[in-house]
């Protein structure tokens, strides 16, 4: 029955292939002819080792990785007593284990140049595996990888994250003195000057101008770091004014020349018609840029957006921001057109629109933006909303953007603006590191005592590896990276100078990731944490996570903080490793994925209202980063449901977004949602459901997965989580 197994094997290059019954038969055969006759087993007993094998592989619910059914034959062999078989068996993985050994960067980037690693190449949902400059960014990161593996990190480390009990992020870049996320300080690059590719960047005298050069700082700092970035609209904001003087200047000049009437009531009409077109064209600039640059990590910029009315003054300034926030909303709506001419939904920028008082309710000033940003939301997924009155109880009064899609500053008194205000912007995170709740629970097999002292042994070694990525980061040069360093994304050092001093007392964070939350307390109580039973153990769980993190920054004066772990591909690991540890266990580890951070399960029934006020407690014990999402239909013809929802999250919940479809097929071109089917070989694949064309290079699905959305396409677990996700509206 072997040759009828649907549970495909990883190869060591990352190739997933369907199990094949006559490789483990010639392998047994090939160390059976090494032996004596006497010790040699027959035919019969060759291919019993590889059905039972093959029965056992059919069991599994997940892929198998090759060195676990080479782990089988060894058992299998010896069941059937043929030891001197099994010897030769063993001594032929030693010497091909040693021949890999001796140099193990070959095999990955040949199969990334290939493109059959599915781990590595569905790792990042918007990135293309396929293009040069991508596979180049993918074959540096296999010699960081390796390098951090054998040369950098230490040991207890290395295997932690391989056995996924935790997940070191970004090894790929580790090598490299590079860091996590930023707050861009775009409003001094602005205001006072820059530098671009050694080339003077001075002070926009246009609107026009500033969205230009933003975007380039956007691009550069992209590729000096390799997590996301955040600027503010209300940074671009002043240049309005400045394009206003200007076009009035010319309006007057023109008129004197035609000898027209200098009436002010025309020249103010003129300028404004002038200006909404300059302010077309710059977010223009500023979207389809964005978009199309491709950064030396083979993708567009990882790139937010931040839209709040009250982070500047009332008057003209904050009207012109509002005007510029119109612009962004009305253009995201209706969205880029693909190689094919169809409008679709872009990936980035990532959109964040502050819900407050004069915004909010129907009457208030700026409900008409609120309005748009509803029919937005409704068609492209974005903005996603940030309550200014949850916030600023959080957040010390105070309302700033995360630094890409989730990643949050903490409020630092030690860091602040020369006006005394509290300093966020040129801030930024080192990295992060994440513990597996759902290994903890099952090494501690369900007794609670012993759990709380394996929590505290992993917590442990998480802090070892976060003490990792910041002494990696210690001795940087300012000149490795001048756009961030020196001229004002960051930081203005001189050259030569260090960076350490922008590593202590809050200047940047460094972040505890955490992930199954939901799996954990179903291990150890067998309850999902929306339990009223459950939920003061996983509230418990989150506190002790914080208390660890108080007390490594009151010791080490670095600012950690604990964070809401994306998870995009971590996901699929973490649950591959569990069930190699544990086997299946219902409701545990029965599924190609875990659970992101404190989020209910992408199954259970729940109201999008109760969703929402339930993760809001959570939220407040995830100070470094955390975005809670509901499931949505679509909602293009229910724009006031939007706004209630919108309204809730203001009255309850710091951070959300509305999970939209936003797909489009181009064999025939129906534009509803694209389905998940499973393929003969039990493979998740994407489908239309019009003409059932399966194949991906002629299709545009967008699904957010990860606070941010993905246009590329997900591994196998991150799939199956999508399939599962049920409405909450």
């Amino acid at each position: 029955m072997g040759q009828d197994v649907k549970t495909n094997v990883i190869k060591r290059n990352g190739e997933e292939v369907l199990f094949d019954l006559s490789k483990i038969v010639n392998a047994v055969r090939a160390a059976n002819c090494e032996v004596d006759k006497i010790h040699q087993m027959n035919e019969f007993q060759i291919v019993a080792v590889a059905e039972k094998i093959a029965d056992q592989i059919d069991e599994f619910t997940h892929a198998v990785n090759v060195e676990d059914i080479q782990d089988m034959v060894e058992r299998g062999i010896m069941e059937m007593r043929g030891y001197e078989v099994a010897q030769k068996y063993v001594r032929y993985r030693y010497k091909r284990e040693l021949k890999r050994k001796s140099n193990t960067t070959d095999n990955g980037i040949l199969s990334l140049i290939e493109n059959i690693n599915e781990e590595v190449t569905q790792e990042n949902s918007n990135k293309n595996p396929v293009i040069n400059s991508t596979q180049r960014d993918y074959m540096a990161g296999e010699v960081s990888k390796d390098l951090s593996k054998r040369v950098l990190l230490p040991t207890e480390i290395v295997n932690a994250h391989e056995e996924g009990i935790i997940h070191f992020h970004d090894s790929d870049y580790f090598a490299q003195k590079e860091h996590n996320c930023d707050l861009i300080n775009l409003d001094d690059m602005l205001q006072n000057g820059t530098v671009i590719s050694e080339t003077l960047i001075e002070k926009p005298h246009s609107f026009f101008t500033a969205c230009n050069v933003t975007t380039q700082i956007v691009a550069q700092v992209a590729s000096n770091q390799y997590g996301g970035q955040s600027f503010t609209l209300a940074h671009l904001a002043p240049f309005v004014d400045i394009s206003r003087k200007k076009l009035r200047k010319g309006v007057i000049e023109e008129r004197k020349e035609c000898g027209e009437s200098l009436d002010d009531a025309i020249i103010s009409r003129i300028t404004e018609r002038r200006l909404r077109d300059e302010v077309k064209s710059g977010i223009q600039t500023i979207q389809y840029q964005l978009i199309t640059l491709m950064t030396c990590n083979g993708q567009a910029p990882f790139v937010t957006i931040f839209m709040y009315l009250d982070e500047v003054g009332e008057g003209q300034l904050r009207d012109d921001l509002a005007l510029i926030i119109e612009e962004v909303l009305v253009q995201r709506m209706q969205g880029v057109k693909n190689e094919k001419g169809v409008w679709i939904t872009p990936a980035f920028p990532k959109l964040i629109y502050v819900l407050d008082e004069d915004n909010v309710r129907e009457g208030s000033k700026y409900w008409h933006l609120t309005q748009l940003a509803a029919e937005c939301t409704a068609k492209r997924m974005v903005p996603d909303y940030i309550s200014a009155k949850i916030m600023k109880e959080l957040k010390k009064g105070e309302v700033y953007p995360c630094m890409g899609c989730r990643s949050f500053l903490t409020v630092e008194d030690s860091q602040k603006n020369a006006d005394g205000s509290h300093k966020f912007y040129g801030r930024f995170n080192q990295g992060v590191v994440t513990i597996n709740l759902v290994d903890v629970a099952c090494s501690s097999e369900g007794d609670m005592d012993r759990f709380w002292e394996i929590l505290d042994e992993r917590l442990e070694l998480c802090h070892r590896g976060l003490r990792c990525r910041h002494e990696r980061l210690l001795g940087t040069v300012s000149d490795v990276a001048p756009i961030l360093w020196q001229y004002g994304a960051l930081a203005r050092l001189k050259k030569g100078e260090v960076i350490d001093k922008l590593l202590y007392d809050g200047y940047s964070t460094i972040s505890l990731g955490y992930a199954g939350l939901y799996e954990m307390c179903m291990r150890m109580l067998g309850k999902s944490h929306t339990d009223p039973e459950a939920r003061p153990f996983a509230l418990a769980v989150m506190q002790r996570l914080n208390d660890k993190c108080m007390e490594w920054k009151a010791a080490e004066h670095i600012s950690y903080s604990v964070y809401g772990t994306p998870m995009e591909s971590t996901t699929y690991k973490f649950a591959k490793c569990l069930q190699k540890r544990f086997g299946v266990i219902e409701g545990v580890t029965d599924k190609n994925y875990i659970t992101n951070s404190y989020h209910v399960h992408v199954s259970e029934e729940i109201d999008a209202f109760k969703k929402l006020k339930f993760e809001a407690d959570f939220q407040k014990l995830s100070p470094g980063g955390a975005i809670s999402y509901i499931e949505v239909p679509n909602m293009q013809n229910n724009i006031p449901a939007v706004l209630s929802v919108m309204q809730f999250i203001y009255d309850n919940i710091m951070y959300a977004e509305l999970n939209t479809k936003s797909d489009y097929c181009e064999c025939c071109g129906y534009d509803g949602e694209i389905l998940i089917k499973e393929d003969e070989a039990g493979k998740l694949v994407w489908e239309c459901p019009s003409c059932r064309n399966q194949n991906q290079d002629k299709m545009f699905v967008a699904r957010r997965t990860c606070g941010y959305i993905g246009t590329q396409f997900w591994n196998q677990g991150r799939t199956q989580e999508i399939k599962d996700r049920v409405l909450h509206l």
